[in-house]
């Protein structure tokens, strides 16, 4: 396991980087510079919100985000 703050589980930039994926699925793994499975996320949340399913993916995201590690 990393000894680097915003690399960690619960720590404060996956906290940060899971509330920015609740509000903007795949935010969060943008910010923890995760380029392709931010456009995953972005890409589902779009697609399951034509299916009103869309809040699932804000709540997939966030979760992803915050349970990271490097």
């Amino acid at each position: 396991m990393s000894t680097h703050a915003a690399a960690t589980r619960g720590s404060s930039g996956n906290v940060i980087a899971a509330v920015c994926s609740f509000f903007l699925p795949g935010l969060g793994q943008l910010c923890q510079g995760r380029l392709f499975t931010a456009l995953v996320h972005f890409v589902l949340d779009l697609v399951l919100w034509l299916f009103l399913l869309g809040w699932l993916m804000h709540i997939w995201s966030a979760l992803s985000a915050a349970t990271y590690e490097r």
